[in-house]
């Protein structure tokens, strides 16, 4: 399992490339919106960006999910742990191009798989509502999103 932590220090923000070196395969955690540079290191490491998820949905930054949705058909694994004010409001619509988002809804608990990497879903509100934390594993390796 290859995992690349990714530093915006003018934003103090975190991404993360997750992959399946056996497959190609990787997820990407909370994109800033200009994706070019996940897209390059994902080159870098022989690997394709099939996934993207958010920790929680960001006030401070744009994200880079939705761009990835629409011009590569990444699926999405997005949280559906928030109350009606705490909604991915624009997966729920078409796409800008047409068509619908594959995008997969995320409660406590749900697991998904990216290669041979299993991604669970942890519910943890606090920073804010619908927060999930992501454990990967075979490693066991977490991505907190703001959550520590």
């Amino acid at each position: 399992m290859l995992f690349r932590q990714i530093n915006d220090a003018k934003l103090a923000q975190y991404a993360y490339l997750i992959g399946c070196q056996e497959t190609g395969e990787a997820l990407l955690v909370d994109p800033e919106r200009d994706i070019d540079r996940y897209l390059d290191l994902a080159e870098r490491e022989g690997l394709e960006i099939t996934a993207v998820t958010e920790t929680h949905i960001h006030a401070d930054f744009l994200s880079g999910a939705r761009e990835l949705a629409e011009r590569f058909d990444t699926t999405l694994y997005l949280s559906d742990e928030g109350d009606e004010n705490w909604k991915y409001e624009w997966a729920q619509g078409p796409k800008q191009g047409g068509g619908d988002y594959d995008v997969t809804w995320l409660h406590d608990g749900d697991t998904f798989q990216v290669g041979s990497v299993e991604v669970t879903a942890l519910h943890t509100p606090g920073h804010t509502p619908e927060h999930l934390k992501t454990r990967c594993s075979p490693e066991a390796r977490h991505c907190t999103g703001d959550g520590l």
